[in-house]
């Protein structure tokens, strides 16, 4: 009885085996679709975008070199001036009267060389016949001397004075637009005064002044010695302006500073730009890109490809052998657009993972194809991830 309960027990487990062995066991999942681009090595010129100020191509401070009352302002605040234009004249009554004075004095000093030299030709005639002393001679003598040196004193003193009077006519030392004055007709001036009477600034053409770490100088001639990055011609740079938009005018780097400073670490670098509209004014602040160089042979990787690990490391997906992804750590230089240069890690010819990366895994097997919004051709190809939802639509 027993045992041919046991003998039915199993008929009917064998039954149920192979009612289940007859239906179909579910499909397996197709492979997730990423979207690759393939790499391959271009040029890529080496950019650097830093900081800096405008200064003008000429500054002049203009300032009274005697003392005295303003009389008259003689020019437009605001406007253009030009070299040798007067600006200022200052009360002139003082230094006209000194200049009287001195030639006055040099009148007197003129004539007073007539008599004592002809006193001096008569004793040296009459010292040969000694009807004179030696030394009453010689004190004629020295008189004459005295009497041609004195003139020359009150030549210069007229000089001096014809200069102070010309000062009460302030001109303008170089070409160029003129500010505010800061004092009025009315106003005492005096020599050495610390506050300007007003300032000019030449801003046809305008320097840019920007600062470079020197690390970074020195990496770009290490690089540049040891091959792989050619030095830019002409060291072309272009201006970003406050409100973000780009000066039309491109400017030429006229030198680096021979010193570093040793606050910042950083490098003087100054360039010159054409300013013939007078967009660009004197104490702006902008940001300058600088050509440094080209790299050749470099690798551009979208940045959508690159991550960063818990480490903060770069990494990359790529889809390997047998369609399999693989990650790799990378080294990334700097961003050209919206590409990264790749120094390590990839080589031409890869197939980098820039859409369909969340979840993914190392060791994953994918189906590849061209990505949606990442260097897609136009009219190309329907990329894979869309090939795959398509598919999935007519499944269902």
């Amino acid at each position: 009885m027993q045992k041919g309960n046991f003998f039915g027990l199993l008929a009917c487990v064998s039954a149920l085996a192979l009612s289940a062995c007859g239906q179909e066991a579910p499909p397996a999942p197709p492979p997730p679709s990423v979207g690759v681009v393939t790499l391959k090595t271009e040029s890529a010129p080496l950019l650097n975008e830093l900081p800096g100020r405008i200064s003008a191509f000429e500054t002049a401070e203009v300032r009274p070199q005697i003392s005295g009352v303003i009389r008259r302002r003689l020019f437009t605040e605001g406007g253009t001036v030009q070299a040798g234009q007067l600006l200022y004249e200052i009360e002139d009554a003082p230094y006209r009267a000194a200049l009287a004075q001195a030639q006055g004095s040099l009148a007197n000093a003129q004539a007073a060389i007539r008599s004592t030299g002809l006193q001096a030709q008569r004793y040296k005639d009459l010292v040969g016949i000694n009807a004179v002393s030696k030394q009453e001679y010689d004190d004629a003598a020295a008189a004459a001397q005295q009497a041609r040196a004195n003139v020359a004193a009150q030549q210069g003193a007229v000089q001096a004075a014809q200069v102070n009077q010309n000062f009460t006519r302030i001109r303008a030392p170089i070409s160029g637009r003129i500010g505010r004055s800061l004092l009025t007709p009315g106003a005492l001036v005096q020599t050495g005064q610390a506050d300007p009477l007003t300032t000019i600034q030449r801003t046809d053409r305008v320097y840019v002044d920007v600062t470079q770490s020197a690390a970074q100088i020195i990496d770009l001639k290490q690089a540049m010695k040891a091959g792989g990055i050619s030095e830019a011609q002409g060291a072309r740079i272009q201006l970003i302006l406050p409100n973000g938009s780009v000066y039309p005018g491109e400017g030429r780097l006229q030198f680096a500073d021979v010193t570093v400073d040793s606050s910042s670490g950083a490098v003087t670098l100054r360039a010159i730009f054409p300013n013939a509209d007078g967009l660009l004014l004197p104490g702006m602040y902008v940001r300058a890109k600088l050509i440094e160089g080209e790299r050749t042979q470099a690798i551009l990787a979208p940045q959508q490809g690159i991550s960063r690990d818990a480490r903060g490391r770069a990494t990359a997906m790529v889809v390997g052998k047998d369609n399999k992804v693989e990650m790799r750590q990378v080294t990334v230089d700097r961003a050209i657009g919206d590409k990264w240069i790749v120094t390590s890690g990839l080589k031409p010819g890869d197939q980098l993972i820039v859409e369909g990366l969340v979840n993914l895994r190392p060791g994953t097997v994918v189906k590849p194809g061209a990505p949606q919004q990442v260097t897609a051709p136009e009219g190309g190809a329907k990329p894979a991830a869309a090939q795959g939802a398509s598919n999935a639509g007519e499944a269902h």
